[in-house]
């Protein structure tokens, strides 16, 4: 479950990003957060990741308060909860396996297990038999499916998807589209945040 309580975020001097927010998201829910640039979509995405705190009102993660999470505790939420970006942020010279894989070596994961899991997230994403091409060989589409393969390593129970199709075309928008309700039909609450009312 997500819950935000009365959640208000200011920054200096006067700019406020979110305004008394309360929202309630429950488990194996797929929820959409439409708007313009400027609305506080990213603010919010940033606040259920603990990157921005809030300043007045209560965020809470799975029965988890994390309103006043300590730096020490934020890779614990991160493993709760995959992110994905617009922008990509792979690692150039690893292949799609070892960008996938990479995220559990940061998380101290045995060999043994990275040999089990990533060609499962690469099987759920459909990209199996790219795993050894680089990220310059590959669409924008599956670099996505690259991204929501590394978010996924963890098995999240959370997915937040920050504007995930906004570098793409419409068909590629569509697979991912697509490819996040599968995830979401799994049991793995997702949150979409986009500016583009038709996706």
């Amino acid at each position: 479950m997500i819950l935000l309580e009365h959640v208000t975020k200011t920054y200096h001097p006067n700019i406020v990003g979110l305004r008394d927010v309360s929202v309630k998201i429950e488990p194996g829910e797929f929820v959409s957060v439409v708007g313009q640039s400027g609305a506080g979509k990213t603010t919010l995405a940033k606040l259920l990741m603990a990157e921005e705190r809030p300043t007045r009102g209560r965020v809470v993660i799975g029965g988890w308060d994390i309103t006043r999470i300590r730096s020490a505790e934020i890779p614990q939420l991160r493993r709760q909860l995959g992110v994905i970006f617009q922008d990509y942020k792979l690692l150039p010279k690893k292949t799609v396996q070892e960008n996938v894989a990479f995220a559990l070596e940061v998380a101290g994961a045995s060999t043994r297990r990275i040999r089990d899991i990533v060609p499962q997230v690469l099987r759920i994403v459909g990209l199996e038999n790219k795993a050894q091409r680089f990220p310059t060989h590959l669409s924008g589409g599956e670099q996505q499916r690259v991204v929501i393969a590394r978010a996924l390593v963890h098995r999240p129970k959370i997915l937040l998807a920050d504007e995930p199709t906004g570098n793409l075309d419409t068909m590629n928008t569509r697979e991912i589209m697509d490819l996040l309700l599968k995830i979401n039909a799994f049991g793995t609450t997702v949150v979409l945040v986009t500016h583009n009312r038709e996706v």
